[in-house]
């Protein structure tokens, strides 16, 4: 009888799925064709950005230049961060863009959802209001955010929990009210592990709220733990490099690109490159391979 449920079950499951109807984690997954977009995280060319030696009109040429189909922007990387630019600035930015050919695949800010100070903890949450409607105004469609330190600072671990979810709360709904997507990164901060960051996404369990699925983050079996994320992803950052039981590897392309392919994630893959070399060489570099990865999976 167990076994005859067993074949039942698979059975539902393929035919649900045919219908596009199934449910996973809650969100409802179509049964459409895998599509997937190159983007370039800003953060690549920190020391550029910062330095003023490249700015935001420059990232975005070098982006239509070098094929991308989007960008990143990162927020601390305009012109008065914190503040929010002008609009003239951001519509410069977003027409700069669309000329180019360039999408924005989003943008993020520096906050932390955990601060115990309800006045640093209000700051944060305004903080990434702004920025939301800057989002809005470019067009970009989801904005990421961090959670908070590794350290409690006086807190118990459930304590800083509900204090993010609080905040996040917050900051979901504002964002749903203007349009743009919120999603968390995990950062090996106040979130390490698949589980800890499936905590938040489930506490929050919104439409207008995901995860930014940073695949060097990990520590122990960063492709199992990717592979259980996957169903909240909202946006990537593809790094060079991961962790396997605490030990610095090279992406393994093909494989990531396979467990992507099977999740049924369509959307942006925002590259990241870090560490020391020039940018300008190593961004193409990683892209060339992260695009013969796509390639071998028919994207």
């Amino acid at each position: 009888m167990k076994k005859n449920l067993s074949v039942l079950s698979k059975s539902l499951f393929l035919f649900l799925l045919v219908l596009g109807t199934i449910q996973l984690n809650g969100k409802s997954i179509k049964n459409f064709p895998t599509r997937l977009k190159t983007s370039l995280n800003a953060y690549s060319f920190n020391k550029s950005l910062t330095s003023g030696a490249m700015n935001l009109d420059q990232l975005i040429e070098f982006c239509a230049t070098h094929q991308f189909d989007a960008v990143d922007l990162t927020g601390y990387y305009f012109p008065g961060y914190p503040e929010v630019p002008s609009d003239e600035y951001l519509y410069h930015i977003k027409q700069k863009a669309f000329v180019m050919g360039v999408e924005i695949s989003g943008t993020g800010v520096r906050n932390d959802f955990t601060d115990p100070d309800p006045v640093k903890l209000k700051a944060s949450i305004e903080l990434v209001k702004k920025w939301i409607v800057a989002a809005e105004k470019m067009g970009a469609p989801v904005i990421r955010v961090f959670t908070g330190p590794a350290d409690l600072r006086g807190l118990t671990r459930p304590e800083a929990v509900n204090i993010l979810v609080s905040a996040l709360n917050e900051c979901v709904a504002y964002g749903n009210a203007h349009g743009v997507v919120v999603a968390i990164q995990n950062h090996h901060d106040f979130v390490k592990t698949a589980a800890e960051t499936i905590e938040i996404l489930d506490r929050v369990n919104s439409e207008w709220f995901g995860l930014i699925l940073d695949i060097g983050s990990f520590r122990t079996d960063p492709y199992r733990e990717i592979a259980q994320m996957i169903p909240y992803a909202v946006n990537w950052q593809l790094k060079e490099n991961l962790y396997v039981a605490g030990k610095e590897q090279k992406t393994d392309l093909d494989r990531l690109m396979k467990i992507i392919r099977e999740s049924g994630y369509r959307g942006y893959l925002p590259i990241e490159t870090l560490g020391e070399g020039d940018p300008k060489v190593k961004v193409p570099l990683f892209l060339k391979e992260v695009k013969d990865a796509l390639g071998k999976i028919g994207q």
